[in-house]
């Protein structure tokens, strides 16, 4: 596995523990690690033995958006170098949003700008009771990127992603609940735990009925009733056929516990 300066890569028992590790800016994406954690997630991506990615942030923040000290150092920049800079981020945005395995966020601290961004990427996310989110973007006379334009009223509803991101307001770990950003709420100290447990369960349901579940969800705002039922059946004849659903109906004829089982709710919110 290659080694990284700006995050840290460990896979075990099918989970992959990705942390975005420049706590020292509380984890601003740079250019190095914008092109590390793509390189990071294709790796992933071709794995057979990682079931689920579970993104965090190293020293108490998930990630405080771009890094804008280095934009300052950077200097003035024409309009192509900055579109040019701007396929970096899409190359990781991209690498992220077509990960076939579930992606669960855990996030606590800081989640501002490109950082709120990376979560509404994962498929599921947990935050903790100190987290603070914001489409910061606007405060330094910048627009949303890493595919929050796409994102952010999928989750929110349009009207309300226009209020996050004209105001750049933050938001508290329950209000991003009740907004559907988020799934649940925990103790800065149990939120780790949980979301390895739920990374653990859904290491044991199918990979092939995950992987096609979330594309179809995924995509499910961008095509018409007929696409989706074609794309079930599709899905369904692949996963009928697998080795992992024939077991799970042998388990449950013969009254067995079954390979999957999701972990109770410890949620404060």
């Amino acid at each position: 596995m290659a080694a990284y300066e700006t995050l840290t890569v460990e896979v075990e028992g099918g989970v992959a523990r990705l942390t975005l590790n420049r706590p020292e800016v509380m984890n601003a994406i740079n250019r190095q690690m914008a092109a590390e954690l793509t390189d990071a997630l294709h790796m992933l991506g071709t794995r057979d033995d990682v079931r689920v990615v579970v993104l965090q942030g190293a020293g108490g923040n998930f990630c405080a958006g771009g890094d804008v000290r280095g934009m300052r150092d950077a200097g003035p920049r024409s309009s192509d170098e900055a579109r040019e800079g701007m396929a970096l981020y899409r190359r990781m945005t991209e690498a992220l949003h077509g990960l076939e395995c579930p992606v669960i966020a855990a996030a606590d601290g800081v989640a501002f700008g490109a950082g709120f961004s990376l979560l509404l990427l994962a498929d599921l996310v947990l935050l903790g009771e100190r987290a603070r989110l914001s489409m910061v973007f606007g405060r330094v006379g910048l627009i949303p990127d890493c595919g929050a334009l796409h994102t952010l009223p999928r989750v929110v509803g349009l009207q309300r992603a226009k209020e996050l991101v004209f105001s750049a307001r933050e938001l508290d770990a329950r209000e991003a609940v009740a907004l559907g950003v988020a799934l649940e709420v925990l103790p800065g100290n149990e939120l780790l735990p949980r979301a390895m447990a739920m990374a653990a369960a859904l290491g044991q349901a199918s990979p092939l009925a995950l992987a096609l579940a979330k594309r179809g969800l995924d995509d499910a705002f961008d095509i018409d009733l007929g696409e989706a039922m074609a794309r079930e059946a599709n899905g369904q004849a692949l996963a009928l056929g697998s080795a992992w659903h024939r077991e799970a109906v042998r388990r449950f004829l013969a009254k067995e516990s079954p390979s999957f089982r999701w972990p109770p709710s410890r949620r404060s919110d």
